[in-house]
């Protein structure tokens, strides 16, 4: 069985080159499948879960997230990425308190995102997002846990590719490891999310309506990445 930290370990060294697939389990059951199909890492899906409780995006309470993240780290040996939505908190030390019991779960990594909430869909203006990315940096400390920067602006209908990068570029510089922009309509996209961030390394949500194939993402952002 791995241990927690080889699982920290692993998943770190999968982002240092190329590109690898996270599927998104919403049980302990779908998370075991996922592995026995040769998936490296898998991550949770916070809507998925709520989906399957009959709940509504958003309507999970923090405790009860925390124990599905824990199930799923405890049933495989496979790295898990925790869909943790905005730290259940909108203040800065609220988001550092969740993201310690988060990593308490065994985590290979965790998401905080800018949206306020699911309901308003709002997002949290850059100054104060950028201070929560901050807070749940120094919270995961030396813990080996990966922290990725969401930014919701595409997802959400509320900001354009220039505004989303200057998030993106300042969620970076504030301590995350991985940037995310989910939702973005145009391939030409991918290169500038991969750019603006670089050398780190960025999440791509493959779906919707412009069609990309694992191989069509991976040759853009090893493209991106090298800079063509």
């Amino acid at each position: 069985m791995a241990t927690i930290e080889d699982k920290r370990r692993e998943f770190r060294g999968l982002h240092e080159s190329g590109c690898f697939a996270i599927p998104n389990p919403w049980d302990i059951g779908t998370a075991k499948y996922l592995q026995h199909l040769g998936f490296k890492a898998i991550a949770t899906t916070s809507a998925g879960f709520a989906f399957s409780s009959g709940l509504s995006d958003g309507a999970v309470k923090r405790d009860e997230m925390l124990a599905h993240i824990k199930e799923l780290v405890d049933a495989t040996d496979i790295p898990v990425n925790a869909d943790f939505e905005n730290g259940y908190a909108d203040d800065p030390n609220d988001v550092a308190e969740s993201v310690k019991l988060c990593v308490a779960t065994g985590v290979a990594g965790l998401s905080i995102e800018d949206a306020t909430d699911r309901k308003e869909k709002g997002i949290y203006d850059v100054d104060l997002a950028v201070e929560r990315i901050k807070a749940a940096r120094e919270a995961i400390g030396q813990s080996g846990v990966l922290l990725v920067g969401r930014a919701e602006g595409f997802l959400l209908g509320r900001e354009n590719i220039d505004q989303v990068i200057k998030r993106l570029v300042a969620y970076s510089e504030a301590g995350a490891d991985c940037l995310y922009a989910p939702g973005f309509k145009e391939r030409d996209h991918i290169k500038a999310i991969v750019e603006c961030v670089a050398p780190k390394p960025s999440n791509i949500l493959i779906g919707g309506a412009i069609g990309l194939t694992m191989k069509d993402a991976a040759e853009k952002v090893v493209a991106a990445a090298a800079g063509r």
